[in-house]
């Protein structure tokens, strides 16, 4: 696959477009991007600059676990930007480009590397802070998460609000696909969604996560504070290629810009199928997932069933592509 292929629709011939996607937190499992290690020089090389950026065998946790180690946030989340970026570097030596990039939560910092906005050292420096933060934002046991499956947005929205008028702060955080949102917020807040939303917001499940803080909601805010001062000295450039960013579902090139989405990002919905939805009216019909999973397939798919989706999360993926 070149970086285009062309179609042929009524009105004549159209340029198709491919965005790189990378997934985020939960996509993780031990062993993942082993195979891309020790097939490709470029690959190994990345495993490596993480375990000296970061100090330590971040690579020995990916590769050997144990799964405990491996899902605490502090490691999770430069473990899966490595194997993104990893995969990615296998994918350029083969010549495959993209027109839009986008990453789901912490993927965006795999899709900022991909656009030339961040260096892959000050990407995993920084997401081993992010990750550190966010632990540290909200004591245990006081935050939570839940996946509303089957209710609108509007209505999901609205009981949100009511529940937090009601002194319990639970808002969306991941707006993943219809009929697919995570929340998030005061354990109380959820957990208010987990026994109203059949009645009150029309869910047909409500799921409570296993999640180590309130994500992506205003509880988050003491967390984007640290990290704003940690993203203040880290050199950006301005993209190469459009990020499609998690706050706006829309494209972002200059630094500045990027470095504020950022720090909002930690506290505000990830607005994921706008995004998707987005790229899909810009003309992008093939999605290539790079990263641990096939997370992102999933929900691209529920978003838009006519869009082609590859997911390259290993040598024999990349070798069909």
């Amino acid at each position: 696959m070149g970086r285009f292929r062309i179609d042929l629709v009524m009105e004549g011939i159209r340029l198709s477009k491919t965005a790189f996607v990378f997934p985020g937190q939960g996509a993780q499992a031990v062993g993942m991007g082993k195979d891309a290690y020790e097939a490709f020089e470029s690959s190994r090389a990345v495993f490596e600059q993480a375990d000296e950026a970061l100090g330590f065998k971040l690579s020995d946790i990916i590769f050997n676990g144990p799964d405990d180690l491996l899902k605490q946030t502090v490691n999770t989340q430069p473990a899966l930007l490595t194997v993104s970026v990893a995969l990615l570097k296998a994918l350029e030596g083969r010549g495959l480009k993209a027109d839009y990039v986008a990453g789901h939560s912490l993927g965006e910092y795999s899709a900022l590397v991909a656009a030339g906005v961040l260096s892959f050292e000050d990407a995993v420096r920084t997401v081993r802070a992010r990750g550190e933060f966010m632990e540290q934002a909200v004591p245990s046991g006081q935050g939570a998460m839940a996946a509303v499956l089957g209710a609108e947005r509007s209505v999901l929205s609205e009981l949100c609000s009511k529940i937090t008028e009601e002194g319990n702060t639970v808002e969306l955080a991941n707006v993943n696909c219809p009929g697919q949102i995570v929340v998030s917020g005061s354990a109380a807040g959820v957990q208010a969604v987990v026994e109203r939303g059949k009645e009150e917001a029309g869910a047909k499940r409500v799921i409570p996560l296993e999640v180590s803080g309130p994500f992506h909601s205003s509880l988050m805010k003491p967390a984007a504070e640290k990290l704003s001062g940690v993203l203040s000295e880290v050199p950006m450039n301005d993209a190469a290629i459009p990020v499609v960013a998690n706050v706006t579902a829309a494209p972002v090139t200059e630094a500045a810009s990027i470095r504020n989405l950022l720090v909002e990002q930690v506290y505000s919905p990830v607005l994921w199928e706008d995004s998707i939805r987005y790229l899909a009216e810009q003309g992008v019909d093939t999605f290539v997932e790079i990263g641990s999973g096939t997370v992102l397939a999933g929900l691209i798919k529920k978003v838009d069933k006519n869009l082609r989706v590859i997911s390259v999360n290993s040598i024999a993926a990349l070798e069909t592509l």
